[in-house]
């Protein structure tokens, strides 16, 4: 007989490849990326950071970024997340979900939503602290 260890906690979700992921790698422009890919947390991110890159206010990057992470939760649920577990960094797949986490908690904080800004920095960690270190610090 085999037993499960209730203590250790859901298993890491890995997400399946995102089709956006080789368009965005290919150069393509993430607002071409994301009419053909709308429901795309990657592309929503890229979106998301180029509108910060560009220079665009900060509703703007804060608009599309929590775009990605709805995006995402519909994503990770579909693929067996139940709200809470590691969705690890060095999973390709799941950087779109942790990239629009962590463009949603910084653009919360340009916007003045400071505890929108500390909640989404926590999932961030509380999801993958590989991924909090690499775009949060």
């Amino acid at each position: 007989m085999t037993h499960q260890d209730l203590l250790a906690g859901p298993p890491p979700t890995h997400l399946p490849a995102d089709p956006a992921d080789a368009e965005l790698e290919a150069g393509q422009a993430p607002g071409d990326v994301v009419r053909r890919h709308p429901e795309s947390p990657t592309a929503w991110a890229a979106l998301a950071a180029e509108a910060r890159a560009a220079g665009n206010d900060d509703l703007t990057v804060y608009a599309y970024a929590r775009v990605g992470y709805h995006r995402s939760l519909d994503r990770l649920r579909r693929h067996g997340w139940k709200g809470h577990g590691p969705v690890p960094w060095d999973h390709a797949p799941n950087r779109g979900f942790l990239r629009s986490l962590a463009l949603l908690s910084e653009a919360a904080a340009a916007i003045g939503e400071e505890a929108e800004a500390a909640r989404c920095a926590d999932f961030l960690r509380d999801s993958s602290p590989e991924a909090h270190a690499a775009l949060l610090g």
